[in-house]
């Protein structure tokens, strides 16, 4: 009998204890250190497979690189890469590269997970709790960084948590039992709660928009006007399921649609095992931040 389709060819039931997963990304620079850029975009690419809770095994490079640019610029990019990789566990095998007029970085990734215990973006229940494991703003502040204004420590910061990978994140969700699990991409918060909520009515999320962690001078940009053509793509696409309280900030009704490079993973953790999972996680060195609950009112209700 042939491989079995579990979630949208995303994953492939291989044998009763093993099925494989499949994803593929890439991004144009948002840095200007090539292994920087490299390990961001690794980092962001096999992000994927930790938010189905599976262990990355083997990834291949995907390179657009014009003609016109240093040649070291490309090892050093392959090397920042390699180091996700590396930290990830996950062997590079090869890859492919096309000269092209905007350069562009990226990996295909395989990993492994039990079929039955693959974490999909459905499957949340009223009373989990809304865990995100990265602070939000990496569109407010690459927008920032382009007009160049954003400050060193501000870049710093960012960059940082960009070039973090999502593997204590998926590791302590798993432990702890996580109902759904996903990463925040560039369909932003919103986008991805809006996904977890799925076509179920019945299913919805209150949000604190204080419990949101931000990055460094992300409400300084927005104040601004820093902010990514993206988050007015997401808002127009999402915002029939949010709802704003009264007493929510209206000023910061955008950092909802910020659409994020390696971002977080937004973690649907039992109401049981929250304390499991802070445990777990700050055990691997990280911090996640509780941001609502999910609940019956069918809609994301942010105050």
């Amino acid at each position: 009998m042939g491989p079995e389709t579990l979630d949208d060819a995303a994953a492939l039931k291989v044998s009763d204890d093993m099925a494989i997963c499949f994803t593929a990304d890439f991004i144009t620079p948002l840095v200007d250190d090539p292994w920087q850029w490299g390990r961001i975009a690794a980092a962001n690419s096999i992000s994927d497979i930790y938010a189905m809770g599976a262990k990355p095994m083997a990834a291949l490079n995907i390179v657009c690189w014009p003609n016109c640019l240093p040649a070291e610029w490309l090892g050093k990019l392959m090397e920042g890469g390699a180091s996700a990789a590396a930290d990830s566990d996950c062997l590079v095998v090869g890859g492919h590269t096309v000269d092209d007029k905007e350069p562009k970085y990226g990996m295909a990734v395989i990993g492994t997970v039990h079929p039955d215990r693959i974490l999909r973006n459905r499957g949340a229940r009223p009373g989990d709790q809304i865990y995100l494991s990265k602070p939000l703003g990496t569109g407010i502040i690459a927008t920032a960084m382009k007009a160049a204004l954003a400050s060193q420590d501000e870049v710093e910061v960012a960059t940082e948590s960009m070039m973090m990978l999502n593997r204590a994140a998926s590791e302590a969700a798993v432990a702890a039992g996580a109902t759904a699990l996903t990463d925040v991409t560039g369909f932003s918060l919103a986008g991805h709660l809006n996904e977890m909520l799925g076509g179920d009515r019945d299913l919805g999320a209150s949000i604190s928009m204080d419990a949101l962690p931000l990055l460094l001078g992300v409400t300084r940009h927005m104040g601004m006007g820093m902010i990514p053509g993206g988050a007015y793509r997401n808002r127009d696409a999402y915002q029939q399921r949010v709802q704003m309280s009264e007493g929510a900030d209206a000023t910061l009704e955008l950092l909802l649609y910020d659409p994020q490079t390696s971002g977080g993973l937004l973690a649907a953790i039992p109401n049981e095992t929250t304390a499991q999972f802070e445990q777990e996680i700050a055990g691997r060195g990280i911090k996640a931040s509780r941001i609502g609950e999910f609940d019956d009112s069918g809609l994301i209700r942010v105050s």
